[in-house]
């Protein structure tokens, strides 16, 4: 089992604390609020530099390292003892997810997990279609269209052997493993852009892009938050057609928006 790094609080926080699992998108703000709230966190993050979004606090502490096994969740529980596990993880990491749920249902430990979900409109100004799976991209009627695919690197390949459309696109993270994966699905190098996504604001990168490639649809994953509320913005501003790939099923863990997480959790003083 991988050794998990502490910084900052080291395993100190017993007592009125939450574990918080996350990255660097929803995770620090959240951190702030609950730290203001009274409690004591204890983050979980795989990298450092997701570590170092987080900042100083002392009622902060920071383990990184990835959870691959059950009993790296199990020891991290008895380090800490929180009053909660809060899982705000990427809503397509359903490993981890999975296996919080599994451990803390055994060990009888309240869990709570974010839920993304944006408020979806009913009449979208732009054309949109949701499929539970890469295999349902078969189904669409996409053989005229220039597809982008924002789904990360690991699964292009999939998204390739699947789709009927006419020429296909990605965008993907400026990382080299990303650019071994996507040249290794059959992509050409002039139709693969490493990119950071929101690194220019209003997703002017992205816009940049689709405009260049004359994208005419867009495939990506539908994990709430900013990035899908960007490709929904983006699609309704240039008229694309927008796919959204839905999460696994979700495990059994109580899923609750950002304001009702905050209000079941309160403050330390409530948990008594």
């Amino acid at each position: 089992m991988q050794a998990l790094e502490f910084h900052q609080g080291g395993r100190s926080g017993v007592g009125c604390s939450i574990w918080l699992l996350s990255g660097t998108g929803d995770g620090p703000p959240l951190a702030q609020d609950l730290l203001q709230r009274g409690w004591r966190v204890h983050v979980g993050v795989v990298t450092p530099e997701a570590a170092r979004a987080y900042g100083s606090h002392p009622r902060l502490s920071v383990q990184i390292g990835a959870l691959e096994q059950d009993g790296a969740v199990a020891a991290v529980l008895d380090a800490v003892r929180p009053d909660w596990v809060v899982d705000c993880t990427h809503p397509f990491a359903s490993t981890i997810s999975a296996r919080l749920e599994r451990v803390c249902r055994d060990r009888q430990q309240r869990l709570l997990r974010l839920d993304r979900s944006l408020v979806e409109d009913k009449t979208p100004s732009h054309p949109l279609s949701t499929i539970a799976a890469l295999e349902d991209l078969r189904s669409l009627p996409l053989e005229q269209e220039r597809l982008l695919l924002a789904i990360g690197s690991r699964h292009l390949a999939a998204a390739l052997g699947a789709s009927p459309a006419r020429e296909h696109f990605a965008r993907i993270l400026d990382r080299p493993l990303s650019l071994q994966q996507a040249l290794a699905s059959g992509l050409s190098p002039d139709r693969i852009a490493c990119v950071r996504p929101g690194h220019l604001a209003g997703g002017a990168l992205e816009s940049a892009l689709c405009r260049h490639w004359g994208i005419s649809a867009v495939l990506c994953r539908q994990s709430g938050g900013p990035v899908e509320q960007l490709w929904h913005e983006l699609a309704a501003r240039e008229g694309l057609h927008l796919i959204l790939l839905s999460p696994p099923c979700s495990p059994g863990e109580q899923a609750l928006p950002l304001q009702a997480l905050l209000e079941k959790l309160g403050a330390p003083s409530s948990q008594a």
